[in-house]
C-alpha cells in the first residue's frame, strides 16, 4: 500500500558530504513522523534522526551538529544531509514514515529499502 524510496549513499572519504533521500508513495493519507535509522551488520537499528509531527526533531548524540534532517510532508519526501562523516558512521541507512493509509484509522510505521553509506580512505 505504502512504498518508501531511497536514493543517494555510497562510498566517501572522512570529512565529506553526503545526502540521502526518501519518497513516499501510495495510498498515503497522513505523516506523522519522518525519520532515519541506520544499522550495521549483526546489531539493532538504531535512531539517527527523526522530525516529529509537531516539528520537533530528535538526534542521536553522536550526529547533532553533523547531521541534518528535513522532510517535505506535502511531497512525501525525507532527507538526510550527512556532514563531517567518520568511518563510524558506516552503515545501511533507512528511511522510516509514520503513515496513516487511506481509509484505515491507525498510523503504520513503513520503511525504505536501505541504502549502504561507506566512510572510508
Amino acid at each position: 500500500q505504502v512504498q518508501l524510496v531511497e536514493s543517494g549513499g555510497g562510498l566517501v572519504q572522512p570529512g565529506g558530504s553526503l545526502r540521502l533521500s526518501c519518497a513516499a508513495s501510495g495510498s498515503v493519507f497522513d505523516i506523522r513522523d519522518m525519520g532515519w535509522y541506520r544499522q550495521v551488520p549483526g546489531q539493532q537499528r538504531w535512531l539517527v534522526g527523526r522530525v516529529e509531527a509537531g516539528g520537533n526533531s530528535i538526534y542521536a548524540e553522536s550526529v547533532k551538529g553533523r547531521f541534518t534532517v528535513s522532510r517535505d510532508k506535502a511531497e512525501r519526501t525525507v532527507d538526510l544531509q550527512m556532514d563531517n562523516l567518520k568511518p563510524e558512521d558506516t552503515a545501511t541507512y533507512y528511511c522510516m514514515m509514520s503513515v496513516l493509509t487511506t481509509g484505515t484509522t491507525k498510523f503504520k510505521t513503513y520503511w525504505g529499502q536501505g541504502a549502504q553509506v561507506t566512510v572510508s580512505t
